[in-house]
């Protein structure tokens, strides 16, 4: 009678020290977060604030002209712009995409209203040397129309779109932004052929 009560007491230390381990391996993961840290968001907001001064973003964003992109996860309408901007004293490089979506949404739709079928902008900012060496300097950031940064979940908690996304611990886990621009022509990490860095 005993040797069941003592096997199932050994079941239940193994699942908790796996469940243990796991949680510290987790906890690890999230203290050497790539992206989404305090210092991330408030970079990300602090960029969003000059995007809008030069009219790249925002309420009074200059229009530019959609073309279909269908690139996902970027919407099935796209408007780019580029220009060099200081953020916090620092010249950079910046690539703001605007992201369309709607239902057989068409390019003249977008023209006569835009604040309609705006899903998402997308931004890479030219950080300074030594930011991210090994991924081109580049800042990442999606936000939504309004200005809030995106967010999305990763192990289960729910992380702000910005900084280096989605840099895994080695290059074969990174994911998102920098493991699909990383295939971009040109080593730049840029995929439109006019855009190209000063």
């Amino acid at each position: 009678m005993l040797r069941p009560t003592l096997f199932a007491l050994a079941i239940v230390r193994l699942f908790a020290g796996a469940t243990l381990v796991a949680l510290l391996l987790s906890c690890a993961s999230l203290m050497h977060r790539p992206a989404g840290t305090p210092e991330d968001v408030d970079y990300a907001r602090q960029l969003w604030a000059v995007l809008a001064q030069q009219r790249m973003v925002g309420r009074h964003a200059r229009a530019l002209q959609p073309f279909i992109g269908a690139a996902r996860p970027h919407g099935w309408i796209l408007e780019v712009d580029s220009a060099v901007v200081t953020v916090k004293g620092h010249q950079g490089f910046v690539v703001v995409k605007k992201n369309y979506r709607g239902n057989r949404l068409t390019v003249a739709e977008v023209e006569k209203d835009r604040a309609r079928y705006l899903d998402s902008i997308s931004v890479m900012f030219k950080r300074e040397a030594g930011y991210d060496s090994a991924d081109k300097d580049w800042f990442w950031a999606q936000y939504q129309p309004d200005g809030q940064l995106a967010l999305m979940r990763k192990m289960g908690m729910r992380m702000a779109m910005a900084g280096k996304l989605i840099k895994g611990v080695t290059p074969d886990k990174n994911r998102g932004c920098i493991y699909c621009h990383s295939s971009a022509g040109g080593g730049d990490y840029i995929f439109y052929p006019e855009i190209t860095l000063p």
